[in-house]
Formats: structure tokens, C-alpha cells, sequence
């Protein structure tokens, strides 16, 4: 069984994005620099177009249960359109490949969609496992990390409709619903849904993580742009409400290095009380050709 979406054209966010002092690889200058096409659209933007399939499929579990695991394969510029298709493993099963394509045909992710508690074997378990198995022999960037880095250990984040999240991502959640591709009602303020209250869109998961992430400690050296490889956000028995405060755990999980970047896994955990409710696993690369310096025969 296959479900395909309407054709979308999804909006950029992160023109103004900044760290550090400077600006991201999603403005238009900063993207040419390194050879880039155009400003790339942040990657998560393409999970809301998966939403409505997988609860056409299962129904509120998604929301409180679901889980999307992906790789990114290629940019999406601004004025694109894209395409999502999830198709079910079976009669009955808890688990769908998923990818996005360009109109033209271009894959831009692909992965798997799921519903818990048992997800089996997400698309980013075997790339994880082997960013563990095959560290990198030497970093020039991310040196100053360290698999098994803890966060702060006191970290909470509460984000309402028109909270402000710093530099990295410079736009509220009322915003973020105005240009999302999928109008879906439990993401919507005032929202009546099963758990009391409205509920964040699986997009916005990598920002209510991440926005902070540096604050914890879990950034290299600068000035370096960056960007997401891999993605995956699941709902441990209860969606992420707006409004209410989660505190947060961050581990290292691994990092790696490629011909053009250097790259962490991370993984952060939100908790409600003593109760996990979510998980964000989040790959993200930063480009050697952006930091200064970098050693020409390492690069």
C-alpha cells in the first residue's frame, strides 16, 4: 500500500538565521561561497508533508507513538516543489518506507516512518551504528567534542506560540504555522486534542532540541557553516505539547568525517518529569571548506 501527497512548495525559514556572529549556510551569499546551488531549505521543513499520510494510516497513535527516520540526499532551494510517498510495509504494519522527490524526480530523503512502542529497525540505526563502529582518525573542527559528551544536566526549554529562539532558528511557532505545507488542526493554537492541548508539528522537533544546543556545549570551532544529514524524531508514548516545560538530556552518540565535512550524532531526550516523552537524533555536518585554515591535505 502506497499513499502520495500533494505536490508542496515549502517555504525558507532560515534566511536570517546567524551563530557565532555570522551567517548560515541558508543565506543566499554564504551558500555560493561554498559552491551551493542556492540556499538550502532546512531539511525538517519536508517531515510535516509526511504527517497526514501516516495518520491516514494510524490514526492518533501517530501523534503520541510516531516516529520519522531519514537521510537527507539532496538541498531543496526555495520555489521547489517536493512530493512525499510512504509506503507500508505490509497488511497491518507498524512500519513504512518513506522518501520525497523533487517534480523532477530528484530524491531529496528517504527513510521510514513508524509507530511504537517497538519501532524495530529505524533507517538510522545502521548509519549510526556505523558512524560508532568507524571513528574518524582525525578532526580539525569537532576535536574539542568527545563521544559520550553529556549536556548540562539542568536544561529546560517551554516554547508557546510567540516565543523567540535565538539566532539559530529567528522565527516563533505562530510563524512556523503560517508557512508550514500541512494545516493540521492539534498543531493549530486553542486546538482541542486528545492530550489537553496543542501539539508541536514532528518539524518543529529539531528546533525546540537544537535551538540551545551550543549553550550546551555541543558545538566545534568557529567560524564553520553547517548542516543536517540525518534526522530522526520519535514520540515515546505522548506528543510534545505547546506551552508546557520539558527538561532535556543530550548525549554524543558518535563522529565521523567525510570528503567534504565533519559530522556529529547526537541524540537529546525531552522529559515530563521523570518521563521520557520524545527523542531527536540529530547527524549534522559542518563544511571543512568554511573553516579557516583547515588543512588543505586533509580536506
Amino acid at each position: 500500500m502506497t499513499l502520495v501527497g500533494p505536490v508542496r512548495t515549502p517555504a525558507q525559514m532560515l534566511a536570517n538565521q546567524s551563530y557565532d556572529g555570522h551567517s548560515s549556510v541558508h543565506d543566499e551569499a554564504t551558500a555560493a561561497k561554498l559552491g551551493l546551488a542556492g540556499a538550502p531549505i532546512e531539511g525538517p521543513t519536508h517531515f510535516s508533508q509526511f504527517e497526514p499520510l501516516a495518520a491516514a494510516l494510524w490514526g492518533d497513535r501517530w501523534f503520541s507513538h510516531g516516529c520519522i527516520s531519514a537521510h537527507f540526499q539532496t538541498m531543496v532551494i526555495e520555489g521547489e516543489q517536493v512530493q512525499a510517498q510512504l509506503t507500508l510495509d505490509g497488511p497491518g504494519a507498524t512500519r513504512a518506507q518513506i522518501d520525497a522527490r523533487k517534480a523532477d524526480g530528484t530524491p531529496v530523503l528517504t527513510g521510514t516512518a513508524s509507530i511504537g512502542p517497538d519501532h524495530g529497525e529505524t533507517a538510522l540505526a545502521s548509519r549510526l551504528a556505523a558512524a560508532i563502529a568507524r571513528p574518524p582518525e582525525k578532526l580539525y573542527v569537532l576535536d574539542i567534542l568527545k563521544v559520550g559528551q553529556k549536556g548540562l544536566g539542568d536544561e529546560s526549554i517551554c516554547v508557546g506560540q510567540d516565543d523567540h529562539l535565538g539566532d539559530l532558528y529567528p522565527f516563533t511557532l505562530r510563524q512556523k504555522l503560517q508557512t508550514i505545507t500541512e494545516h493540521i488542526s492539534y498543531h493549530q493554537q486553542d486546538a482541542t486534542t486528545p492530550w489537553g492541548g496543542a501539539i508541536f508539528p514532528f518539524e518543529m522537533m529539531s528546533v525546540i532540541t537544537n535551538a540551545f544546543s551550543k549553550q550546551a556545549g555541543f558545538t566545534g570551532r568557529q567560524p564553520a557553516l553547517g548542516l543536517f544529514i540525518d534526522l530522526e524524531v520519535k514520540m515515546l508514548g505522548q506528543p510534545v505539547r505547546v506551552g508546557k516545560p520539558y527538561r532535556l538530556e543530550r548525549e554524543l552518540m558518535a563522529l565521523g568525517a567525510s570528503k567534504r565535512t565533519e559530522s556529529m550524532w547526537t541524540r537529546t531526550t525531552l522529559f515530563d518529569g521523570a518521563t521520557a516523552v520524545a527523542e531527536v537524533l540529530l547527524h549534522q555536518g559542518v563544511f571543512k571548506a568554511s573553516y579557516p585554515g583547515y588543512p588543505a591535505d586533509a580536506a
